[in-house]
C-alpha cells in the first residue's frame, strides 16, 4: 500500500481516497479531495492559496531546505532484506525525527520572535491608555471632591 501526495495541497492520500484526474497526454494528477480538485480545474497557483504547503513553505511559514527532507524521499531500487539493515535504518529513521524535530523548534522560535515584539508593542500601547483611563478616573473623583467641599462651604456660610 502506498500513500500518495495530494498534487495540488501536498497533504497524504491513503489507499482508497481521493480522486484521480487524467489529462489528455495521459499525466496522472491525484486529488486528496474535492476542494483540491476543484481549485486545480479553476487553475488557482497552489503558492497563492493560504492553505496549502507550497504557500506554507513559500512564505516562510514552513522549513523549505533540510537535508533531513533527502531522507524521506521515496527510493525505487529494491533491496534485498537484511536484519541489520532494517534495524539500522529504523535508528537512522528516529535520529532524523529527533533532528527534524529541534530544526522546526528552532524554526518555530525563530518565526515567533516577531509576534513577541507586537506583542511588547500593544502591551505599550495598552498600558499608555489604560494610564489615561486611571488619570481621568482621579481627575474625577477631584472634581466631586471639589464639589462636595464647595456645598459644605456655602452650607456652613448659610447655616
Amino acid at each position: 500500500m502506498r500513500i500518495g501526495k495530494c498534487h495540488f495541497c501536498s497533504s497524504p492520500i491513503y489507499p482508497g481516497h481521493g480522486i484521480t484526474f487524467a489529462r489528455n497526454d495521459a499525466k496522472t494528477f491525484h486529488f486528496c479531495r474535492s476542494k483540491c480538485h476543484k481549485s486545480f480545474n479553476l487553475k488557482r497557483n497552489p503558492r497563492k492559496v493560504r492553505w496549502t504547503k507550497a504557500f506554507r513553505k513559500v512564505h516562510g511559514k514552513e522549513m523549505t531546505v533540510d537535508a533531513t527532507f533527502e531522507m524521506e524521499k521515496r527510493r525505487n531500487r529494491p533491496i534485498k532484506y537484511d536484519r541489520d539493515l532494517v534495524g539500522t535504518t529504523l535508528r537512522a529513521m528516529q535520529r532524523v525525527a529527533e533532528v527534524q524535530g529541534k530544526r522546526a523548534a528552532v524554526h518555530h522560535k525563530n518565526r515567533m520572535v516577531k509576534h513577541k515584539v507586537k506583542d511588547v508593542v500593544r502591551a505599550r500601547v495598552q498600558i499608555k491608555d489604560s494610564a489615561v483611563t486611571v488619570q481621568q478616573q482621579e481627575t474625577q473623583k477631584e472634581v466631586v471632591m471639589v464639589d462636595q467641599r464647595e456645598t459644605q462651604r456655602q452650607a456652613v456660610e448659610l447655616g
